[in-house]
């Protein structure tokens, strides 16, 4: 697929915004702003204003709906990683994807499996920026003193993910 395409899903704590290339899952946001908005973003860093194909990223849409059923321990969904700068961000994001279903580690724990035992405020602006929320699980990077963090200004949402993952029946969001 040389194009992109798009689709909003549902999900429990909130639409997402699904964008996919011939490469893989290039965007996953959970939506604050109206999804026209955040497509512009998106479509700007891709260089291509993706199409609406709901039947295209349905594959995607299936497996967040398992993941939120509890059916879902691992995506096993190609990730296009064009919109993470290489280098270490991309790094930490790839190491955060190493975190097993229902554990945690801390930004510094990322760090050093990422190369960069020291840099784990790079960690938590790598988990603050991605692009793919969800698939790449920025919900089980933890603080050092075990407390969850801001997950993008909505905590809630971050506790929610974990407590799905540790088979706690979440509040909804």
């Amino acid at each position: 697929m040389t194009r992109a395409v798009f689709t909003v899903h549902p999900t429990p704590i909130g639409d997402a915004l699904v964008v996919l290339t011939g490469a893989g899952l290039v965007s996953l946001q959970l939506l604050d702003a109206p999804s026209a908005a955040v497509l512009t973003d998106v479509a700007l860093a891709l260089g291509m204003a993706p199409e609406h194909d709901p039947e295209a990223a349905a594959g995607v849409a299936a497996h967040l709906d398992a993941y939120f059923a509890g059916r879902l321990r691992s995506f096993g969904i190609p990730i296009d990683w064009r919109l993470v700068a290489p280098g270490f961000a991309r790094d930490a994001l790839q190491a955060v994807c190493e975190i097993p279903y229902g554990e945690v580690a801390s930004y510094g724990e990322v760090a050093a499996a990422a190369g960069s035992p020291r840099a784990h405020r790079a960690v938590g602006s790598a988990c603050a920026r991605t692009p793919i929320s969800i698939v790449v699980p920025a919900h089980r990077v933890v603080r050092s003193d075990g407390s969850i963090g801001e997950y993008g200004g909505h905590p809630e949402r971050k506790r929610f993910l974990l407590d799905l993952e540790a088979g706690i029946r979440p509040a909804r969001v």
